[in-house]
């Protein structure tokens, strides 16, 4: 006695058009959106003969050890700072930088206050301590 088997319909779902739909309106909705750079109020400013354009400098310095100091990615050492702060800051006249000191944690304390001695020298006062957050437990 055989007993006849009935084979199963193989089942496959096809998942490439779905992608490429998604696909499709993913590039869609890139492409016909906008953007605010500036989202606020908006207002209709007045115009003014003495108006200047406001410009944001920023000068990054990052402090690996004495021989290793970064200024906007120009390697240099704590002797040669001071010359390659004043002249980064001769090309900036008339604009306040933003100043953005970053310092390795092994780095001395010391050379972390010579760096900032050298651009108070220069007539900086403010400057951005960058740290990173700390992993909450």
């Amino acid at each position: 006695m055989r007993l006849e088997r009935r084979l199963k319909p193989l089942i496959n779902v096809d998942l490439t058009p779905l992608i490429d739909v998604i696909f499709q309106l993913v590039i869609f909705f890139m492409i016909t959106s906008t953007f605010r750079t500036a989202p606020g109020i908006p207002l209709d400013l007045p115009e003014a003969g003495s108006a200047e354009p406001v410009s944001v400098s920023e000068i990054r310095i990052t402090v690996v050890s004495e021989r290793e100091i970064y200024l906007d990615g120009a390697l240099t050492d704590s002797a040669g700072l001071p010359a390659l702060v004043s002249k980064r800051l001769i090309g900036l006249e008339g604009s306040k930088p933003r100043i953005l000191l970053e310092g390795d944690g092994r780095a001395p304390y010391e050379l972390v206050v010579s760096v900032l001695d050298v651009l108070r020298a220069n007539g900086i006062e403010g400057v951005d301590l960058l740290t990173r957050a700390r992993a909450s437990p």
